[in-house]
């Protein structure tokens, strides 16, 4: 394999041939496109969110720990039987609370 450079280092400009100036003045940075400047999260917005869905969680009340032990021993017995009936018409109603309130 032939390298070619006549054992010139890397970095140096070739004879005959200037480097040249970079487009952009040094103070001005460079722009960014539409797609990466919408793609921004404000993380601390996103950080009070979890926040006060987690705290809403815990002091409501909304996980039934003795139902989540029941459904576990169920599950470990193998007497845990699912009735896709039953989660149809649960996932209905969601959606109609949802349309209801306009989400």
């Amino acid at each position: 394999m032939k390298v070619e450079g006549g054992g010139k280092s890397l970095g140096q400009p070739v004879a005959g041939k200037q480097a040249s100036a970079p487009s952009q003045a040094p103070s001005q940075a460079p722009r960014q496109s539409p797609a990466i400047e919408a793609t921004r999260v404000d993380i601390s917005s996103l950080s009070a969110r979890l926040q006060f869905a987690n705290a809403s969680l815990t002091e409501g009340g909304a996980i039934d720990a003795a139902r989540v032990a029941e459904i576990k021993r169920a599950i470990s017995d193998g007497q845990f039987s699912i009735n896709p009936e039953r989660i149809a018409d649960g996932l209905l109603q969601n959606v109609r609370d949802l349309l209801k309130r306009g989400a």
